[in-house]
């Protein structure tokens, strides 16, 4: 059977049953980027006995930016040869550009401000990876996230003769909660796993904070436990996103305006800028009294943007109790309606307290108890206090 590596009791809840010490040589395919993160995860499971292959995932980079995927490879193979695992390159080039890239050049487009990172998780991750890996013969897949899977019962070791599950299944089996760590946490780019991809899904740093990750990267030793952390968008890395977009969106000069409609600066393109933005346009009529202003709306037919410096905008514009939210994902069945829950929506925000008003096939209504900024195309991710049910897209 497996058994139990350990499980850690943190303020509010407890996070048992990271994940399971493998006994039985089961094989997990680890997602090396070639960061520390991952790194780390592989030299973890390796320790608690699993077959582990490292996997460098290999995906788009358009010509005119500087390409960073060879740099990280290598750091991939020197942590796979270091730990004495196997390495191999799964090729999610066609993939990437299709399901991410092209989406997000898209959405932009139309007017909306897309969640790539949300994408880059479901397609690629835990879609191209899963299924590279398990015609490899993989039990589980692993990335360096900061999450958590909880199952209520132990997970089970393999399929009895008769193909029936040993011991059974129980509803709601497997949970994603946020990770320890709150600066680290990535529940809300995971929200669209579900409880089947759960089932064969590792995050061994889950438990951890990033301070105890990096130690664990020295103590063993890592060849690149000093490498800084990536920034930017998902596998694409850290780039300016206004000039990759220029590349498929021409740039267009639209007007800034307050409040009351005046013409007090400009911008290069609303298409290029999102609700709650505070940086993308020059204000020209400005006092030294002035507070720094954000974007409260904006018009794509009109080509402008409204943007205010009151701290109480959250009440005015585009600020509303009520999203329609599509392509609604649960992870481990559809929440109540009626019952209180808290959202994200955006990545690090605080969590608003809201209810499901309404749910209809892949639909759902969030009423939130105050006023709330949310662009179109961003998620609304909705958590019962630790755990991360699920979310959809605003339309």
């Amino acid at each position: 059977m497996l058994g139990l590596v350990s499980s850690f009791s943190k303020s509010s809840w407890n996070c048992s049953i990271i994940f399971v010490k493998n006994t039985e040589k089961k094989t997990v395919f680890v997602g090396l980027s070639g960061g520390v993160d991952s790194s780390v995860s592989a030299a973890l499971l390796k320790q608690a006995g699993y077959n582990v292959v490292g996997v460098f995932i290999r995906t788009w980079q358009p010509d005119f930016i500087e390409c960073s995927f060879r740099e990280d490879r290598l750091d991939a193979m020197r942590v796979a040869a270091y730990l004495d695992i196997p390495f191999l390159e799964c090729d999610a080039e066609e993939a990437y550009k299709r399901a991410v890239a092209d989406y997000m050049i898209g959405e932009y487009k139309a007017g909306r401000t897309p969640n790539p990172d949300v994408m880059c998780n479901r397609e690629i991750k835990f879609g191209v990876f899963w299924d590279f890996a398990k015609s490899r013969g993989a039990d589980f897949v692993a990335t360096g996230h900061y999450a958590c899977v909880i199952p209520d019962l132990i997970r089970y070791s393999r399929n009895n003769s008769n193909g029936s599950r040993l011991g059974g299944r129980e509803d709601n089996q497997f949970t994603l909660r946020k990770a320890i760590d709150p600066s680290k946490d990535q529940a809300y780019f995971l929200y669209r796993l579900t409880e089947n991809d759960l089932e064969h899904v590792l995050f061994p740093i889950g438990h951890l904070h990033k301070s105890e990750v990096r130690k664990l990267a020295e103590k063993f030793g890592l060849p690149n436990a000093v490498k800084k952390d990536s920034q930017g968008i998902c596998m694409l890395g850290d780039l300016d996103l206004k000039k990759f977009l220029e590349h498929y969106i021409p740039a267009k000069r639209g007007d800034v305006l307050n409040e009351e409609g005046e013409t007090i600066g400009h911008h290069d393109g609303a298409i290029f800028l999102t609700l709650g933005e505070r940086h993308g346009f020059t204000i020209t009529k400005k006092t030294p009294n002035d507070e720094r202003y954000f974007i409260v709306a904006k018009d794509i037919e009109k080509n402008t943007v409204t943007v205010s410096s009151k701290k109480n905008t959250d009440s005015m514009h585009s600020a509303i109790l009520e999203y329609q939210i599509t392509h609604c994902t649960w992870v481990s069945g559809s929440p109540a309606i009626g019952a209180k829950y808290t959202a994200q929506i955006r990545y690090h925000g605080e969590y608003l307290p809201c209810e499901i008003s309404g749910m209809e096939s892949d639909r759902a209504t969030i009423t939130f108890e105050q006023p709330v900024l949310v662009a179109s195309g961003q998620s609304i991710v909705l958590y019962d206090k630790d755990s991360c049910l699920g979310g959809g897209i605003v339309r």
